[in-house]
């Protein structure tokens, strides 16, 4: 029987993407936590957040969720206990990662837009308490999630596997938190995200007006380093947060279209276009959670230095202990000639 095109996708695509992933935030936490970027403390620390828990989607929703409890569905991870926990870290390092943008879109919003605030707001203690914050609300706004979840089957009084609970789902309490989740999730954050954005450029826009005219027709060929300086700066949260909206708006999509149509039980229809659509949502999203190592690359030079720093230093040290070996033969042979 020949399997739908989407599963022969998703065996190849998490594979690729897990090691890949893994590997690209491991090595953005390392460059970041060295702060030899040219990046202030407060944005060193939303980026190693938003690496972190990249970093622990690749491994607990790719590589636990969709790799291993997909080939070994027999294996220690099939016990209902080991399930629910896997499936409740799926929700909270999803809504980590989501969020952790969503703050750090917002502290440049206020760079940018709300000067007066800079000096309280945008500091390396402030942006510790909001991601411990977020963390803590994430973690408790997915308990209910162990509720949702019952048991597949039971055998010789051992629990196997994980499905929603019909109780749940068909009580007030689950289409409530059901709708929460969504809007949680999705559809809160694309909100805030898209709606900073706009009033982040529509002030660039004024100040870059205003200090042309300011400057004059004199100085209009000269390059003006300030407007250059906020240039760069936002070149980096316009990449993160659109690179985001991009690759989340399938599932935001999907979301409302399997809401407002109240067909959530197609899940177990490998080709009904219902799950087509939320698979490849699925794909796009921890994509994401893959392409932001990227983006630094491409955006920030000192980045870029400090990764080939990183790639070199295995080769250097090897090099210095081999010179280091030949210097001491060659003095060992002047010796007992």
């Amino acid at each position: 029987m020949v399997r739908p095109t989407v599963v022969l996708v998703k065996e190849i695509y998490y594979p690729i993407l897990a090691n890949g992933g893994v590997l690209a935030n491991l090595v953005t936490i390392l460059i970041l936590s060295r702060g030899n970027c040219g990046l202030s403390k407060c944005i060193s620390v939303y980026l190693v957040a938003m690496a972190t828990a990249d970093l622990l989607i690749m491994i607990i929703n790719v590589s636990l969720y969709y790799i291993f409890s997909y080939h070994f569905p027999n294996s220690f991870l099939a016990h209902t206990p080991v399930c629910m926990f896997i499936l409740y870290m799926t929700t909270v390092t999803l809504d980590l990662s989501v969020w952790f943008t969503v703050s750090f879109t917002f502290d440049r919003f206020v760079v940018i837009c709300c000067q007066k605030f800079i000096s309280k707001y945008c500091t390396e203690k402030t942006a510790a308490v909001v991601i411990i914050t977020f963390t803590l609300l994430n973690f408790s706004k997915n308990i209910p999630v162990l509720f949702a979840l019952e048991p597949e089957q039971i055998i010789n009084n051992v629990r196997w596997g994980c499905k929603s609970s019909v109780g749940f789902f068909t009580s007030r309490p689950g289409i409530a938190f059901v709708w929460f989740f969504s809007a949680w999730g999705v559809w809160l954050p694309f909100t805030l995200i898209a709606l900073l954005n706009c009033l982040t450029v529509r002030r660039i826009l004024e100040a870059n007006r205003a200090r042309r005219g300011l400057r004059g027709h004199r100085f209009e060929n000269e390059c003006d380093s300030e407007t250059e300086n906020r240039r760069k700066s936002i070149i980096l949260l316009f990449a993160i947060s659109g690179s985001f909206m991009l690759l989340w708006l399938t599932t935001a999509v999907s979301l409302v279209t399997t809401r407002l149509t109240n067909t959530g039980c197609y899940l177990g229809d490998p080709r009904n276009p219902g799950y087509i659509a939320t698979e490849t949502g699925a794909m796009m999203k921890l994509l994401s959670s893959c392409l932001n190592p990227c983006i630094y690359a491409a955006t920030q030079r000192k980045f870029r230095e400090e990764l080939k720093k990183l790639l070199t230093s295995p080769w250097t040290l090897i090099l210095r202990i081999v010179r280091k070996r030949e210097l001491k033969e060659s003095s060992q042979v002047q010796v007992s000639a």
